[in-house]
Order: C-alpha cells, then sequence, then structure tokens
C-alpha cells in the first residue's frame, strides 16, 4: 500500500507541476493541496466572483430568517464541494504557519474567541479570495 500511496503521490506532483500554476507559490500549499484544489474548481472563469467561488467551497455562512428575526450565529452551508472545503481548510492551516498575515488574522478571530477551526474557516475565505485573484489574472502569490 505504502508504495502505491508513493506512486499516486509522484504522478499527482508530476501532473500539477506541468500546469504551472501559480497556486504553488503561495508558501504552505504543496502540490497536493494545489492539485486538490485546482481538480475540484476546474475552470476559474466558472466563477465570476470570489463570493461564488467561496460559496462552491462550502465556507459561506447559512442564513436563517422568519419574519423580523435574523440569525446572528449561523453554521456553514452545505452546497457546494466537501472535498475543496477540507482541501482549502488543511491548506490555510499551512499557509497559517508559514505567512505573517495570516497568522496575525488567525491570531485575531482566535482573540474574539473563536476555535480553531473557525479562525481557520476564516483564513481559508481569505485564501479562496487570494486564489481566486490569482488564478483569474494569472499572477503570482505576494503579500
Amino acid at each position: 500500500m505504502d508504495n502505491q500511496i508513493k506512486d499516486v503521490e509522484s504522478k499527482i506532483d508530476t501532473i500539477v507541476l506541468s500546469t504551472g500554476s501559480v497556486i504553488l507559490s503561495i508558501p504552505g500549499i504543496s502540490t497536493l493541496e494545489a492539485g486538490m484544489i485546482l481538480g475540484e474548481v476546474g475552470d476559474i472563469h466558472r466563477f465570476s466572483k470570489p463570493n461564488k467561488l467561496l460559496a462552491f467551497a462550502v465556507l459561506d455562512p447559512s442564513v436563517k430568517q422568519s419574519g423580523n428575526f435574523c440569525a446572528n450565529h449561523t453554521r456553514m452551508s452545505k452546497r457546494g464541494s466537501r472535498y475543496l472545503r477540507y482541501a482549502l481548510i488543511y491548506a490555510a492551516h499551512n499557509v497559517v504557519k508559514n505567512n505573517v498575515t495570516f497568522k496575525q488574522l488567525y491570531d485575531k478571530k482566535r482573540a474574539n474567541n473563536l476555535g480553531h477551526y473557525g479562525a481557520l474557516g476564516h483564513c481559508a475565505g481569505k485564501l479562496v479570495r487570494i486564489i481566486h485573484k490569482m488564478l483569474t489574472d494569472n499572477v503570482v502569490f505576494n503579500l
């Protein structure tokens, strides 16, 4: 099994590196994470705005309203690609370790009494907006 896993991972590395994607310029994102993100997103031009990609990544909050009532605290929605959500949360965790700006955002959210995964969700949302901009304009990471 270990040999098969290594073979598959090396094939993924080869494929992702051959695309020359700008996502690989983000510190903390490996070829495996980039492959998962690129594979789930597909053509970035399907998403005209970063918020649409955010919704597809299942990182947007659900809306609970009834009459005049509007809930302040809601859970994340369940529509979209759960695999993309997993890849982005995992990537955000690694980016927080390797980038000062993301670390500051994470610490700020943790100071506001958010849990670990809540703060990572905010970092993943910021990462989605950055990835959308990078892929649509084909620019490398510079934050």
